[in-house]
């Protein structure tokens, strides 16, 4: 009588490698995918870093060298300006390692207060380590307007050379170059503290990963119950995760749908209403504002039919950016009361429909707050095409003014300014509000020809 259970102890090995091959496969690509994914993280994070570091340091710099010009400025004309401004600069620093430096426009060191012993020499064919010649990309960017440069210079605190993100800009009253620089190689330390600890992170989660693995192995003879439990728990948690995001875009397209209603929809009404009221009190000239009331409720039907598809005003469709906003100060100078002008400077050019609908709205939300609030004799509106491929929008009235502070700092006030800064910012533009009760107001919004450009990307 043959012996049966070496045959069932077989069977048993083959169902329990059936069962431990496919977990195990499936934890060594798990452990490959967690690696690649956070290997790909850890890079991502370091590029957004160092981005974000060059961001504050290019805008750092600026302010530097705006605050030098701007206080060697007075000095210009004056019979002994140049030595004032050079022994003021050499007076002005950040830092050990932070210092503004003034060469002429041919190369010859004028003020270094770092390296006195430069004063006076010329180093317009100095170059560096790799061949660069730096003093004259310095000055070949101060002559083109100003900007940053890098490149490599002998770092004071430490003697040694490292790199150097600089700013210049010229002044050619004194034939002048005028500039402040930061050393980074303080980000490469910070990177490479970021990348150890990626190391590190990476080592303990794949650490983990074989931890559920030896885990998981022990627990195939728990049965189908325990893994079961386990997908239920993981999808149940997805599935929360799902909602709460879902959930999320909503309110956010509430947000966003609110805000265009408020600034598109809501103001043609107010147009429209003060067409009436002007009717109303008008006789004489009652059927022609009547008619442009009429024509402006045909439009307002217009836009909520595009607020459906797009929620972009019809008009900038139709006419454009330029036409667009001097139709609308028409229609609300056509209301009576309050004059209002507008007026285009430079080459109309074609714009990304995103500045088309930020502009539009921001000169919108303005003119009816002036119309509503300002209690104006005069609203101008002007809309520059700079040579330069930039944008600048100002709406200026001659009312009583607020105080926008206290305005903002109210939760169930100050709506539509906020609606007008986060249009901005959506840009990357500059909005500069001036105001003070009983002074007027002025409204600014300023894109750069880069701004442009990414909003066209």
């Amino acid at each position: 009588m043959s012996d049966s259970r070496p045959s069932r102890l077989s069977l048993r090995g083959k169902l329990a490698l059936l069962a431990l091959l496919p977990l195990l496969v499936s934890l060594a690509l798990i452990a490959f995918a967690v690696h690649h994914q956070e290997r790909s993280l850890a890079e991502r994070e370091h590029a957004l870093v160092r981005a974000s570091y060059m961001d504050a340091r290019r805008t750092e710099l600026k302010h530097y060298v705006d605050l030098a010009v701007s206080t060697v400025k007075p000095l210009l004309g004056q019979p002994d300006g140049q030595q004032r401004a050079l022994a003021i600069l050499q007076s002005l620093d950040y830092g050990r390692d932070g210092y503004f430096f003034v060469y002429d426009l041919q190369g010859r060191v004028l003020m270094h207060s770092r390296q006195p012993e430069l004063t006076g020499q010329d180093l317009w064919e100095l170059r560096d380590p790799k061949g660069r010649p730096s003093i004259q990309m310095l000055i070949a960017q101060a002559r083109a307007g100003g900007g940053y440069v890098e490149y490599l210079w002998r770092k004071p605190s430490s003697s040694l050379l490292a790199p150097k993100l600089g700013y210049v800009v010229a002044v050619p009253e004194w034939n002048w170059m005028l500039g402040t620089g930061l050393y980074l190689d303080g980000i490469e330390a910070t990177m490479t503290q970021l990348e150890h600890g990626a190391r590190q992170n990476i080592t303990a989660t794949m650490l983990w990963v074989g931890a559920v693995a030896v885990f998981g192995v022990a627990l195939i003879s728990a049965g189908a119950l325990a893994l079961n439990l386990s997908e239920h728990r993981s999808a149940e948690a997805k599935l929360r995760a799902l909602a709460r995001q879902v959930v999320q875009s909503q309110e956010d397209e509430r947000a966003r749908l609110a805000r265009e209603l408020h600034d598109g929809v809501s103001q043609a009404l107010v147009a429209t209403k003060l067409l009436i009221e002007s009717a109303q009190q008008e006789p004489a000239g009652a059927e022609r504002l009547q008619a442009l009331a009429l024509k402006r409720l045909n439009s307002t039907l217009i836009e909520v039919r595009h607020l459906s598809h797009a929620l972009r005003p019809a008009l900038l469709d139709t006419l454009g950016l330029a036409a667009a906003l001097q139709h609308l100060a028409g229609e609300f100078d056509a209301a009576g009361g309050t004059r209002f002008q507008a007026s285009v400077d430079g080459a109309e050019r074609e714009l990304p429909d995103a500045v088309k609908t930020a502009l539009f709205r921001i000169a919108q939300e303005a003119l009816s707050n002036a119309a509503r609030h300002a209690k104006a004799e005069h609203v101008a509106l002007q809309l520059r095409f700079a040579p330069d491929g930039g944008l600048w929008l100002e709406i200026q009235d001659d009312g009583q003014g607020f105080d926008a502070e206290a305005v903002q700092a109210q939760p169930d006030h100050g709506l539509g300014l906020r609606s007008m800064r986060e249009r901005a910012a959506a840009l990357g533009a500059r909005l500069q509000l001036q105001t003070q009760p009983g002074q007027g107001s002025r409204l600014s919004v300023t894109l750069s020809a880069a701004d442009i450009a990414r909003a066209t990307a």
